[in-house]
């Protein structure tokens, strides 16, 4: 049974959390501040890190650090309310495996769990990649590639396309697309993501992403 440590200072979050792990299966301990989460990172037998960057006494990127410090390789997946691009590259480029902002849907944080530790023995380099197809995509220096060509991408289309690589040849819903993306409730009228698909699909030259009538996109890997 995985054991996760999870090192966030609020004590609703912590707890949500620590319930839904515990009920899916994995074995969890808490702790609240920066000094606590390095020292256990460090010394305690865990197989993944779940990490708050504004944690007290230690900022979650020096534990971040402090752990790379000593070549630990323990998959760490940040989750934090900072969500700017400049502060995924900074936890992405200090070590992290994945970042994901809040708010934040439970069953995503699940997923990327278990893909951090079924992806536990690969490189540093190839945890930080996703590719499906002809298609790669470098979390950590948010470089694009279809077969050979470069390709880039603006932050939106970044995430939309990670999105979709992330849940490959599953259907996911316009509302779906747009609480992962766009972070909030957009009009539900509204075809920014038809119009966003429509720019991945000509600068990825792709027919991958396949609309499903009624209901949003698959992408077909």
């Amino acid at each position: 049974m995985a054991r996760i440590l999870i090192a966030e200072d609020e004590p609703r979050l912590s707890a949500f959390l620590e319930k839904g792990l515990r009920a899916g299966g994995f074995t969890t301990t808490v702790v609240a501040d920066g000094i606590g989460a390095s020292a256990m990172a460090k010394d305690e037998d865990f197989d993944l890190l779940i990490l708050d960057l504004g944690l007290p006494g230690k900022d979650g990127l020096e534990v971040l650090r402090d752990v790379r410090a000593t070549q630990n390789k323990l998959p760490v997946i940040i989750l934090t309310a900072r969500d700017d691009t400049s502060d995924r590259i900074a936890g992405l480029e200090a070590g992290a495996d994945d970042y994901i902002g809040k708010p934040f849907h439970f069953e995503e944080l699940v997923a990327r769990v278990r893909a951090r530790l079924r992806d536990d023995s690969g490189s540093p380099e190839e945890r930080h990649k996703i590719t499906e197809g002809s298609i790669t995509l470098d979390l950590r220096t948010r470089w694009v590639s279809a077969g050979s060509t470069a390709v880039e991408l603006s932050a939106r289309e970044f995430e939309l396309l990670r999105t979709f690589l992330e849940h490959p040849n599953q259907v996911l819903s316009r509302e779906q697309l747009l609480s992962h993306v766009w972070g909030y409730d957009y009009d539900p009228g509204s075809n920014v993501v038809d119009v966003y698909v429509g720019y991945l699909r000509r600068k990825l030259s792709t027919d991958a992403f396949e609309a499903v009538r009624g209901v949003g996109y698959r992408y077909r890997a």
